[in-house]
């Protein structure tokens, strides 16, 4: 088994650079699949589920890479598969993610549960709610979402049931590419949800009200490629800092 051996009774002191949050990476990563632009991204996690979101991606078409001075570069113009599968997505739950963008640029989408169908309430299903609100036609096929808009998506004003981080994610994605002004309601107001916002901003997307309750999307006809780098990881800059408190 092994251990940590830790000889304490030093100061510690200096300068870092924190890790990008992994929870702020992973919904922009699904962003991408807005735009057929490059998005060239910084400070993107080494982690598991950042591999797996990026196998999703290039699953469906999207290329990716991650370049010797770590940045990560994906170009989703040649996106022509919608399926996020079981194999992928029972490794990571935020695989849930790619639903709203597929479906707002693509008009369809199929995406697994993370532990197939499963009877009565569901986790996801505020997401559902949500962009069904928006016009979408989704039914629940052998464990999967099977979701449809090929008019397109329009705005709407939703109020969630529940605050919900990845409900609110899908939400704002989706009503970024929607017909008309999308009022959300009772939504998530996390750092990583202020980060997204962001993103999508330096894509092209109108966006108002995050980091509050309430946020207003104008939806636009197109996202462009934009650079980005993924904020600090609050928890471990939080660890630094109460370590550097603790030791004086």
């Amino acid at each position: 088994m092994d251990s940590l051996i830790i000889r304490g009774g030093n100061r510690l002191e200096g300068v870092l650079t924190a890790s990008g949050a992994k929870n702020a990476a992973l919904p922009i990563l699904a962003a991408t699949l807005l735009t057929s632009g490059v998005c060239s991204l910084r400070s993107v996690p080494v982690l598991r589920d950042i591999t797996t979101m990026l196998t999703l991606l290039a699953s469906l078409g999207a290329k990716t890479a991650r370049r010797e001075d770590g940045k990560v570069l994906i170009e989703s113009d040649s996106v022509q598969e919608f399926t996020a599968p079981y194999d992928l997505v029972k490794t990571m739950r935020a695989s849930i993610l790619v639903l709203g963008p597929l479906l707002a640029r693509h008009g369809q989408a199929r995406v697994s549960f993370p532990g197939g169908c499963a009877i009565g309430s569901r986790p996801v299903d505020l997401h559902i709610r949500a962009l069904e609100a928006m016009g979408a036609a989704i039914t629940i096929e052998g464990g999967y979402i099977v979701a449809s808009a090929p008019e397109g998506l329009k705005g709407v004003d939703f109020t969630f049931d529940t605050v919900t981080v990845g409900g609110t994610e899908n939400a704002v994605m989706a009503a970024s590419l929607a017909a008309g002004t999308s009022v959300l309601r009772n939504v998530a107001r996390e750092p990583e949800i202020v980060d997204l916002v962001r993103f999508l901003r330096a894509m092209g997307a109108h966006i108002e009200g995050e980091g509050s309750d309430t946020v207003t999307v104008q939806g636009v006809a197109t996202l462009n490629g934009a650079p980005y780098e993924v904020m600090p990881d609050r928890i471990e800059v939080g660890t630094y800092l109460v370590a550097a408190a603790a030791t004086g």
